[in-house]
């Protein structure tokens, strides 16, 4: 019984340890002790996108490596610094977007869609984990990039959709309140893209920033899916698709806000 009861205990504390850091952000602290503990879920999804980052191949013959190197050496740092603009697709992106676009281009892999996220959601967190210790620092000197952050931060506080509710209400207004035993983080302040790409505990899923968008929007309802555009007075709309420039927009103004924080991703919330 008591050699029973000392091999459970790891376990045990594990589990509260768990409990606890779901109900707020983790700390990078708090982060670093669950892989040294070997439970964090979202170590299997980073090695998915080293695994697709080496190894899938398409139309091309080439993977990703075959352009960033063995390990995305190539790579280090660029999740820092995203999203940004790219001359080659002529658009701002974010990593997904950035993941997307390089599957479909040059490697010869369709990403696009719901499909497309088993490709782009591990190699996008693989991608995110090679800036890890790295400060954010993103930088506003293209027009395209001066534009979607003023689109995003229009977004992020205009009060529109079904509920008359917009970001700022939940995650400024409403922050440190708590909403399905969950606290409501303030973005813009405690810098949350420094943990971004997640591990989210009530889905058992990976999110990116992306998904994380989408699903507010689901809670409140702007997109026009007729229109293939957002419609600032309609009352009952749908989530933007990935990797629109709503999306990108909100990522972009997020992101930015957290510049001078440190990327320790995976996180793991609730």
């Amino acid at each position: 019984m008591k050699k029973a009861f000392l091999l459970g205990a790891p376990v045990l504390a594990g589990a509260l340890f768990f409990k606890a850091i779901a109900q707020n952000p983790p700390t990078p602290e708090q982060i670093q002790i669950l892989k040294e503990m070997g439970v964090s879920p979202a170590d299997v999804v980073v090695e998915e996108g080293r695994e697709l980052f080496h190894n899938l191949k398409g139309t091309t013959g080439k993977t990703c490596a075959s352009c960033h190197g063995q390990d995305g050496k190539n790579l280090k740092g660029a999740y820092a610094k995203m999203p940004r603009y790219y001359n080659d697709i002529k658009r701002v992106a974010d990593l997904d977007t950035r993941v997307k676009e390089c599957l479909e281009r040059y490697v010869g892999v369709e990403a696009g869609g719901e499909k497309g996220r088993k490709h782009v959601v591990p190699l996008a967190t693989y991608v995110a984990t090679l800036s890890n210790g790295m400060t954010i620092n993103v930088e506003l000197k293209h027009p395209e990039e001066k534009r979607l952050y003023e689109y995003g931060k229009q977004l992020w506080y205009t009060r529109a959709g079904a509920r008359e509710f917009s970001c700022a209400m939940c995650h400024e207004v409403l922050a440190d309140q708590r909403i399905r035993l969950q606290r409501l983080v303030a973005p813009t302040r405690d810098k949350v893209y420094s943990y971004w790409p997640v591990y989210r505990i009530s889905v058992d899923k990976v999110w990116t920033m992306e998904e994380r968008i989408a699903a507010c929007f689901d809670s409140y309802f702007l997109f026009d899916p007729q229109k293939g555009k957002f419609d600032l007075d309609k009352n009952w709309v749908k989530r933007p698709p990935y990797y629109s420039d709503e999306i990108i927009a909100l990522a972009l103004y997020l992101k930015k806000a957290s510049n001078g924080a440190t990327i320790q991703v995976p996180g793991i919330i609730r």
